[in-house]
């Protein structure tokens, strides 16, 4: 494979930086960013577009100049961020001018540099935001969105890690409504939003805590039917729902410290039926938050951040490299493989 392995995320004090690394595990590149972390490489145009701090994105030509910085004014930016239909990004924020984070998402017109909020999920889950726990004077991280993915009929997937589960919305650039929910049922009992649950078909556990929850096509499907993966981390916790007990869900870790299983899971998702149903998983690396899975085809990439460790599989769970990285602080936030086709190669 051409291209290279790219480290998002090696949290420090000092100077942060992007690190590429090519397939034998030898860096190969170093983009320097203000602070923060990236949490995507997006292209289009011969543009690379990466977050540089909690408040700014840059357009990077391919010759590596700085050809635009996006100032996100009141909105500080978070975990992740994709293109619309028309190459505008859309991204996860936190409204600096709330009293809760990391439960909006926004909107930069690449042209014009206009920011606009297209949902505060306090305005589809307000019922459920006020039945939590929040300690006066501190962060309200009542949802904490980590994942989105964009699709092209104006509708999102968002992974909570919250609440452990998956929530689609439709119309978001419109009028957001709330499609479907994947999570546990006994977590979402005797709320508003057990008419939204998918039912699980089969006998698995329903992911805990998951990151980067990815939308898959494959033309073998009906359509309304497509995947969704992910790096399940398969722990339970929810710093805003101090009565659920997560030791209900037989098989997820509630220690991060004594954890010894995350997970690469596929689902099939089934909206014609509501359903979703697990057709692949494999053990891999345990992480309690943070992480990353990518499926490239004939290879899967993980991350199992708090492990410092980038692992490549086979589709059926086989390892076939496993790379130990340095740690700055406490985690490798993410690690997604790049073929950089279009921007450094032609």
């Amino acid at each position: 494979m051409r291209g290279s392995n790219t480290l998002l995320g090696n949290d420090a004090d000092d100077q942060d930086f992007v690190y590429m690394y090519d397939t034998n595990g030898i860096l190969r590149s170093e983009i320097p960013i203000i602070g923060y972390r990236s949490h995507r490489m997006l292209m289009q145009d011969q543009t690379l577009y990466m977050s540089v701090s909690t408040h700014r994105m840059a357009a990077i030509n391919h010759l590596g100049m700085i050809e635009h910085i996006y100032d996100l004014g009141s909105y500080i930016i978070h975990h992740d961020y994709q293109f619309d239909q028309d190459g505008n990004l859309i991204l996860l924020a936190t409204n600096e001018e709330k009293n809760s984070v990391e439960d909006c998402i926004i909107k930069v017109d690449v042209d014009t540099e206009e920011v606009s909020e297209l949902l505060d999920l306090d305005d589809l889950f307000g019922s459920y935001k006020e039945s939590t726990d929040h300690k006066e004077g501190s962060k309200w991280d009542w949802m904490h969105i980590n994942t989105l993915q964009y699709l092209s009929d104006d509708s999102a997937i968002l992974s909570s890690r919250e609440t452990s589960s998956i929530i689609k919305i439709n119309n978001l650039s419109t009028n957001p409504s709330i499609g479907y929910i994947i999570g546990n049922e006994d977590f979402w009992k005797d709320t508003d939003y057990t008419d939204y649950l998918y039912t699980k078909v089969g006998d698995f556990l329903t992911s805990g805590g998951q990151h980067t929850v990815t939308y898959m096509e494959d033309d073998s499907l009906e359509s309304g039917q497509y995947y969704l993966y992910m790096f399940d981390n398969n722990f339970g916790y929810s710093k805003t729902r101090k009565d659920y007990d997560w030791t209900v869900n037989d098989g997820i870790q509630t220690s991060i410290l004594e954890g010894t299983t995350s997970y690469y899971y596929q689902y099939l998702v089934d909206e014609n039926e509501g359903t979703y149903t697990l057709v692949n998983s494999f053990e891999v690396p345990f992480s309690a938050y943070v992480s990353s899975a990518q499926n490239l085809g004939d290879h899967i990439v993980v991350d199992s951040g708090i492990a410092g460790l980038l692992s490549i599989y086979d589709t059926d769970g086989n390892l076939e490299q496993q790379f130990s990285i340095k740690k700055n602080d406490s985690f490798i936030y993410r690690i997604y493989y790049y073929d950089y086709k279009g921007y450094y190669f032609s």
